[in-house]
């Protein structure tokens, strides 16, 4: 980008501290200095604290996570991220000796079968003996062998029930489709979209016709290329954390970032054209000017902050919904809990009727997240299938979850202590056609110079994916700078740009 070098700084604005947020001013920096670019970098935080939901509280002995503890090393981004952070060394697995989860059925926690990723199974034997399914239910799910394949298309999409009960039949969907899946997304599977969340299962369909066939395959090869997995529910060996908890993540970006160039406490309250460049006015009336402006924060707000520019944009934005979720912390002596614990926890169908959406044993997971002789155990609560129990006062939830634990696995008295974070309207749901409207969303945007956006509604909920989505738009966002796409003239004064154009 020559035209940068030598030349009054660019400034760039982030509306949005969350990891989507910080991951774009990063890259922003990373990008300065790779190019002698003069560019300058301004992050704006609504609330007091960076991160989002990326929370790490340390009290005695214990690292209680608020929100994710772990992220997937599939998805590349995170962990190329953190090797160029120098977070390498505080790299830790799962623990390798006990890669399974649990699915409550009729009170009682079942393993999830050995090679039962997600929704089907890829060894035969662990499924055939398992407990978890009834004769019945197992006898159905074998028909995915035999079953034709159905014609999407490249661009057709369906919601994970249909797919499921298609495949697999009515037990399977509720007795682990649901639990898991509907616990990575807090979402309904009766209308998350299976294209925007996992499409290689549609992919498989498309191309082996039988998923368990086309599973097995993958696992054979898998195999050949350095040895068979034996996860359980989900691959837990792609799984990783930092040793001192996920925030570190977050203190490592801000680390990064020049002095100054984070602001807390700043709401945007909306954006303008101005200057030929953006204005980000603040609630308390002060504003920001920026050569470019890269929206990081969640749809709903992103719509408030452009209705009054592109009410075509907003309208595209605030239709994309949000559940609200919870997670509780639980600390417990050994000798508290009778379960062996020899797994990662256990989700429980809400077919189940319980308070619990999910429950992670954190102690056993990671390792150093309790004391010697403690167990630490988060509960996963709300979401689209259990408002009810976020809807709930802290003190009925903790007796609900108390309650849930007691009869589930068997903890008696009181826990050392209980952290409850709420995160209301966190978690973005893609329902069928989703991907459709932010192609929609992304042409939108594009109409307009300099502007950019990132975040957990458009493209995946992980960090990985969050990562990615920012820095993405922190690309696209120099190069635009770069290459001086601005119109002539202050920016947005075409027909076009300023939403009157009819689509």
């Amino acid at each position: 980008m020559p035209d940068l070098v030598e030349r009054k700084a660019k400034r760039i604005a982030v509306v949005g501290g969350g990891v989507s947020g910080l991951a774009a001013a990063h890259r922003v920096v990373e990008l300065a200095a790779e190019t002698r670019a003069a560019i300058d970098v301004l992050v704006l935080e609504a609330r007091g604290q960076l991160g989002g939901s990326i929370v790490t509280h340390h009290r005695d002995g214990f690292v209680v996570e608020g929100g994710p503890d772990s992220f997937i090393t599939q998805k590349p981004w995170a962990l190329a991220l953190c090797k160029r952070l120098g977070l390498t060394r505080e790299l830790i697995p799962t623990n390798p000796t006990c890669r399974r989860a649990f699915v409550v059925r009729s009170g009682v926690l079942h393993p999830i079968p050995e090679g039962f990723l997600l929704l089907a199974p890829s060894r035969i034997r662990p499924f055939v003996t398992s407990r978890l399914f009834s004769w019945r239910g197992k006898l159905r799910m074998g028909l995915d062998l035999v079953l034709p394949a159905r014609d999407h298309g490249p661009d057709g999409d369906e919601s994970l029930a249909s797919f499921v009960r298609r495949r697999f039949g009515a037990e399977a969907l509720q007795r682990v489709a649901q639990p898991l899946v509907g616990g990575i997304y807090a979402a309904d599977p009766e209308t998350l979209s299976l294209r925007a969340t996992m499409p290689r299962f549609l992919e498989m369909e498309a191309n082996h016709r039988s998923l368990i066939l086309g599973m097995r395959k993958g696992m054979k090869e898998a195999a050949r290329r350095g040895g068979e997995s034996t996860d359980s529910g989900a691959r837990y060996s792609l799984f990783v954390s930092l040793a001192g908890g996920m925030s570190r993540l977050i203190e490592a970006l801000e680390s990064r970032l020049p002095a100054g160039s984070v602001r807390r406490n700043a709401p945007v309250s909306r954006v303008v054209p101005g200057g030929g460049g953006w204005k980000a006015v603040l609630a308390d009336g002060a504003v920001e000017s920026a050569d470019g402006i890269l929206l990081a924060c969640p749809a709903y707000a992103s719509a408030d902050l452009l209705r009054g520019l592109d009410p075509v944009l907003a309208d595209e934005l605030s239709p994309i919904q949000y559940t609200s979720s919870a997670t509780m912390s639980l600390a417990f002596r050994r000798d508290q809990v009778p379960h062996p614990l020899d797994g990662f926890g256990f989700v429980v169908p809400a077919i189940e009727k319980r308070s619990l959406m999910a429950v992670t044993f954190n102690s056993v997971k990671f390792a150093g997240r309790a004391p010697e002789g403690w167990v630490l155990i988060r509960a996963f609560l709300g979401g689209a299938m259990h408002p009810e129990a976020y809807g709930l006062d802290d003190a009925s939830l903790r007796e609900a979850v108390l309650r849930d634990l007691r009869e589930l696995i068997g903890v008696a008295g009181a826990p050392a202590f209980v952290e409850l974070y709420r995160w209301p309207c966190s978690m973005p749901q893609y329902p069928v056609g989703h991907l459709d409207r932010v192609r929609r969303i992304e042409a939108r945007v594009a109409n307009w110079p300099a502007l950019a956006m990132a975040g957990n509604a458009f493209g995946g909920v992980g960090i990985p994916d969050c990562v990615h989505s920012g820095e993405r738009a922190a690309e696209k966002l120099v190069a635009s700078l770069a290459e001086n796409h601005a119109r002539a003239g202050p920016v947005g004064t075409s027909k076009r740009a300023n939403g009157l154009d009819e689509r």
